[in-house]
């Protein structure tokens, strides 16, 4: 069976947003910006999971599509955090690096499974 490389980087992902929650909370004593972060964190894998056992092609091109604005909205809250001096340069590109690139393959993941089936949407 081929590995299912987008489920094993955003089940990755939501570890190192767990990890980096709970640094933010307990060091920086931060707790509203870690939240919104580890929420969208954790639920591109769960969407991702989701879409597994999709009813239809539609409906992994929709689940997909909002793993997709759920990793968009946690490199918001990463940057957010990064700007407002919660997390240093090297810890924000360590994570932001692995985000960008899970937004990057449901781009690609999205776009040819539209394209597969002659959708435009």
């Amino acid at each position: 069976m081929k590995e299912n490389v987008i489920k094993k980087k955003s089940y990755a992902f939501a570890q190192q947003a767990i990890k980096a929650y709970n640094f933010l909370r307990s060091e920086q004593k931060e707790f509203v910006l870690s939240k919104q972060m580890l929420r969208s964190g954790t639920s591109i894998g769960a969407l991702v999971r989701e879409a597994e056992h999709a009813q239809s092609k539609a409906d992994f091109v929709n689940k997909m599509n909002i793993a997709l604005k759920e990793a968009n909205e946690t490199e918001y809250w990463l940057m957010l955090l990064k700007d407002s001096n919660y997390i240093d340069e090297k810890s924000f590109l360590s994570i932001q690096e692995d985000c960008a690139e899970i937004v990057k393959l449901l781009i690609a993941i999205v776009k040819t499974t539209k394209e597969s089936y002659g959708s435009k949407k």
